[in-house]
């Protein structure tokens, strides 16, 4: 009996040692690097169509540029903000209309505010910016069991759906007890550190965590743009994109993103 309550202790001392010792991460700056699989995004628009001009373009491509396009962004966050922003692209600028593909850039900044649960996008839809003032996306997560470490946090696996039609799979900390992500991702009980969008070719993962003060001041939202809600965007696009048949649909779910 006394060996078992010696063990018992240990263990009840051990746990509080490590619940003091564990550290929450409640401001800082996280970047990220977007990886797009250029080679299976132009796939995906080649049909029996345009498969006569496209494929020899596609050929082209492939001769002049790698298959992966790599992109860096940021979020700063703090006071259950979030401030979601593009990092400067020092990569050659490719001569190939395949990467003015939505995809293949980077065309939101994004505001939220995790406390009401309200976004304020500048999003950029071909030669036109709009500021997309609406609440946050609401997505119906399912949390896994399984994890894995990244930019030195352990994350747990959680898998949606969104647009009726786009399959997520996010990797999220409760290290950094935050419900923020890239892009307009929100809504699991930590933040985001990892994303893929399997079927569009392109993730989003966190290469470094810094653990900063973040002023209230710094976290400001985007203010350019035609003033627009999702749904107004949505009918924007539609009227748009109508007539551009399969193509258009490819375009139009990547701008609503």
């Amino acid at each position: 009996m006394k060996k078992h309550l010696l063990i018992l202790m240990a263990c009840l001392f051990g746990g509080s040692a490590f619940a003091q010792n564990t550290h929450f991460t409640t401001a800082g700056t996280i970047e990220y690097e977007k990886r797009v699989n250029m080679y299976g995004v132009i796939k995906n628009v080649i049909n029996k169509d345009n498969e006569s001009w496209y494929a020899p373009a596609f050929e082209q491509y492939k001769k002049n540029n790698p298959q992966f396009k790599v992109l860096k962004s940021s979020l700063t966050f703090g006071s259950n903000k979030t401030v979601y922003a593009p990092l400067p692209d020092d990569a050659p600028p490719s001569n190939s209309w395949f990467s003015d593909m939505p995809l293949a850039q980077q065309i939101n900044t994004i505001y939220t505010d995790l406390n009401t649960n309200f976004s304020i996008t500048n999003k950029k839809v071909f030669e036109e910016t709009f500021l997309v003032k609406d609440t946050a996306r609401k997505i119906n997560w399912k949390i896994t069991d399984e994890t894995r470490e990244i930019a030195g946090y352990m994350c747990r696996r959680a898998n949606a759906l969104v647009m009726d039609s786009i399959y997520v799979v996010a990797f999220y900390s409760d290290e950094i007890p935050l419900s923020g992500g890239p892009e307009s991702f929100t809504g699991l009980p930590g933040m985001i550190l990892g994303l893929a969008l399997p079927h569009e070719n392109v993730t989003w993962f966190a290469t470094k965590v810094t653990d900063v003060p973040v002023a209230e001041t710094s976290l400001k939202a985007p203010v350019k743009g035609k003033v627009v809600t999702y749904t107004g965007l949505k009918t924007t696009l539609t009227n748009v994109m109508k007539d551009w048949g399969e193509y258009g649909k490819k375009f139009f779910k990547i701008y609503l993103l």
